[in-house]
């Protein structure tokens, strides 16, 4: 284990598989497991917390971890549900499943669109967190299929833009590349990098803020 104190003269790119092997292996959230950066994280909630959305969708949730923490964000708002849609449930723990603000959806994220808008109504505020299998052809679907539930001002976070631009993990092209040929496909996106203001995010380029 490395400390602060005596890795002060590390590169960024010595320090980010550090950060990685801990979030991937350690990083729980009331116990339940979440492969969530927590500076990301702490960014989410102020995001919540300025645009009060009625439904967050979180597509990928693994074991629930990060599921939960949006639905306690939700509770200290008192406003608010989060909708959780996986290809597989079966690690969300019981205490995830039985939180009230919290819906899970199985399947692909593009096959269950209809189930998932059947469960916002008109006019709802919609945060979306893309965190599945993070290969181009699937985040790019996800966007395009998804954003059109993001009104003016809201978000779409589009995880893990990390791999192949910070980290060699994951797929290659991935989240990064589906990320600019959204946005050139979408103008009425705009790439928020005001949001990586830690310096240090697994979701370069992933704050996508809508315009119009």
């Amino acid at each position: 284990m490395k400390f602060m104190e005596d890795s002060l003269d590390l590169p960024l790119r010595e320090v980010l598989p550090i950060i990685q092997q801990r979030i991937m292996e350690h990083t729980t959230y009331f116990g339940v497991k979440a492969l969530k950066s927590p500076l990301d994280f702490w960014i989410y909630q102020e995001l919540i917390h300025r645009l009060r959305p009625d439904v967050i969708v979180e597509i990928g949730n693994f074991c629930g971890g990060g599921t939960l923490a949006l639905a306690h964000l939700c509770d200290l708002l008192n406003h608010g549900r989060v909708i959780g849609v996986d290809l597989d449930h079966t690690r969300i723990p019981e205490m995830v499943r039985n939180h009230p603000r919290i819906s899970l959806i199985t399947g692909d994220a593009c096959a269950r669109f209809e189930k998932v808008t059947g469960g916002i109504r008109s006019g709802e505020k919609v945060l979306i967190i893309d965190d599945s299998s993070h290969t181009y052809e699937n985040t790019l679907g996800v966007l395009r299929a998804y954003s059109a539930l993001i009104q003016p001002g809201g978000y779409f976070i589009v995880e893990d833009g990390i791999c192949h631009h910070g980290l060699d993990v994951g797929p290659n092209p991935g989240p990064f590349e589906a990320i600019g040929t959204f946005c050139a496909e979408h103008p009425e996106f705009v790439i928020d990098r005001s949001q990586e203001n830690f310096l240090v995010t697994w979701n370069p380029k992933g704050f996508l803020r809508r315009l119009a």
